[in-house]
C-alpha cells in the first residue's frame, strides 16, 4: 500500500500518473505557496506592530506573538502534510487548562521554538521554492500548450509542435513536482514531528540496570524452578497417586468414588498447570508455533480490537521471541487498561537482523514510564537483550510503543 509521495514515484509510470498522488502533490505545493504568502504578510504585520508598540513601551506583547505564530503555522502544516504522507505527525504540545497560561506555557516548550524556526525557514525560502517549482513544472508546459492562442503570426502546421511538446512535458513534470513535494514533506516531518521519548534515557545507568535485572532474574528463576520441582510438584504427584490408589478401595459408582474421582482429576489438572509454570512464563503456542501465532492468540483475547501484521522469515532465538511476546502482552494490556482506544495494531518485521515490534493505539495518549503502566520494567527487560524501547505518547494520542531487538533468524 502506497502511503507516501516517495513511495508513489517508484510506481510504474502509468500507475503513478493514473493515481491521485500527482494531484495531491500539486495541492500540497499550492497550499504551501498560499500558507507562505499569508504567513509572510502576517509576520510583517507583527513586525510593524511590534515596532509601533515599542514606541508605546508595550513591545513585550508583539515579540511573544511573533514567536507563537509558529504554533499556528505548524498546526496547519501538520494538517496539510497528509496530502503527501499518510502518517500525520501528532501535536507535540501538552494541553493547557487555563487559557491565560497558554502563551507562557507554549514559550517554555522546545517544540514551540522548533516550529518558529520552521516558520522562518518556510517564509525565507521554502514557499519560494514551491512557487518556482510550480512555475517550471506547470508554467512551461502551459505556455507551450497555449501558444496557438497568443502567437500573432499566421497559423500553420508548425504551431502544433509546441502544443505536442507541452502535452509530452505535462506528465513528465509530475515527477519533479511530486519529488519536491515528498522532500518538502520529509523536511516538515523531521522538524515538526514530536521527538520520541526514549525510556532508556530515563534510566540513569542502563548498563547497571541491565546487569542487575539479568542477575536477579536468573537467581529468582532458578530458585522458583527448584522450589516448584522439588517441593510443590512432588507433593502433587504423591497426592495424585494416593487419590488413584484410594479409588481402588472404593466401590465403583458410589458417591465416595465420584468425589474422589473429581478430586483426582483436579489434582492432575493442578499438576499439569504447575508443570506449565515450571517450563517458563510463556504459552505452548509460542514454543510450538512461534511469535506470530502467539501474538495473534493474545490479540484475539484483547477486549480492544487488534489488527495483527506480523511477517517473519522464520523462527527467532528463544530469548528474542519471549521478550517480544512479553512486550506485546504488556503493551496490549496497557491499551485495554489505560488508553481508552477504539482499536490497536501490532506490526512486526525483521530488518537487517533486528526485530522491530510496534504497538499502536488511537487512545488518549499521555503514557509515561512512571505512571504505573509497567513501561520501566518492560524497558529493563528489553535492555537485557541489548534491545531498545521507544515511546511516543503525546497528550491526546496516538500512542506508539516500538521495541527493537537484535537477533539472528534460524
Amino acid at each position: 500500500m502506497v502511503r507516501t509521495a516517495w513511495q508513489a514515484v517508484t510506481l510504474r509510470p502509468l500507475a503513478f500518473l493514473a493515481s491521485w498522488w500527482p494531484w495531491r502533490a500539486l495541492a500540497y505545493l499550492l497550499s504551501g505557496v498560499l500558507l507562505g504568502a499569508v504567513t509572510m504578510t502576517g509576520l510583517l504585520v507583527l513586525v510593524v506592530g511590534g515596532a509601533l508598540s515599542a514606541i508605546l513601551l508595550v513591545g513585550f506583547v508583539a515579540l511573544p506573538a511573533f514567536v507563537l505564530s509558529g504554533v499556528v503555522v505548524a498546526r496547519f502544516e501538520r494538517w496539510r502534510l497528509r496530502l503527501v504522507d499518510a502518517d500525520v505527525p501528532v501535536n507535540p504540545h501538552r494541553p493547557v487548562g487555563n487559557w491565560r497560561k497558554w502563551p507562557l506555557a507554549r514559550l517554555r516548550e522546545q517544540a514551540t521554538w522548533r516550529e518558529f524556526g520552521y516558520t522562518m525557514l518556510s517564509v525565507a525560502g521554502l514557499w519560494w521554492i514551491d512557487l518556482g517549482m510550480l512555475g517550471v513544472t506547470l508554467g512551461v508546459p502551459g505556455v507551450a500548450i497555449s501558444s496557438p492562442w497568443w502567437v500573432t503570426d499566421e497559423a500553420g502546421w508548425w504551431t502544433a509542435v509546441p502544443v505536442l511538446i507541452g502535452l509530452v512535458m505535462t506528465p513528465v513534470a509530475a515527477y519533479p513536482m511530486t519529488c519536491w513535494a515528498a522532500a518538502r514533506g520529509a523536511l516538515t516531518r523531521a522538524v515538526l514531528a514530536p521527538r520520541d521519548t526514549e525510556i532508556g534515557e530515563r534510566l540513569r545507568d542502563v548498563s547497571a540496570s541491565r546487569a542487575r535485572l539479568l542477575s536477579a532474574f536468573e537467581v529468582e528463576r532458578r530458585r522458583i524452578e527448584r522450589d516448584l520441582h522439588d517441593g510443590a510438584q512432588q507433593r502433587l504427584v504423591a497426592l495424585t497417586m494416593n487419590l488413584g490408589l484410594a479409588r481402588l478401595d472404593l466401590e465403583p459408582g458410589s458417591a465416595a468414588d465420584a468425589r474422589v474421582a473429581e478430586a483426582h482429576g483436579q489434582a492432575k489438572q493442578a499438576l499439569a498447570d504447575l508443570r506449565e509454570l515450571i517450563r517458563g512464563v510463556h504459552p505452548h503456542v509460542l514454543t510450538d508455533r512461534g511469535l506470530e501465532a502467539a501474538v495473534r492468540d493474545v490479540a484475539g483475547r484483547s477486549p480492544v480490537p487488534v489488527e495483527v501484521d506480523v511477517a517473519l522469515p522464520g523462527r527467532l532465538p528463544n530469548a528474542v521471541e519471549e521478550t517480544a511476546y512479553y512486550a506485546a502482552c504488556e503493551a496490549l494490556a496497557n491499551v485495554a487498561r489505560h488508553s481508552g482506544a477504539a482499536r490497536a495494531t501490532v506490526h512486526a518485521r525483521l530488518r537487517e537482523d533486528v526485530l522491530v515490534l510496534e504497538v499502536r493505539d488511537d487512545g488518549r495518549g499521555g503514557a509515561a514510564p512512571g505512571a504505573g503502566s509497567g513501561l520501566i520494567g518492560l524497558a529493563d527487560r528489553v535492555a537485557v537483550g541489548d534491545g531498545r524501547l521507544r515511546l511516543s505518547s503525546p497528550a491526546g494520542g496516538p500512542t506508539l510503543v516500538r521495541v527493537e531487538l537484535p537477533c539472528v533468524p534460524h
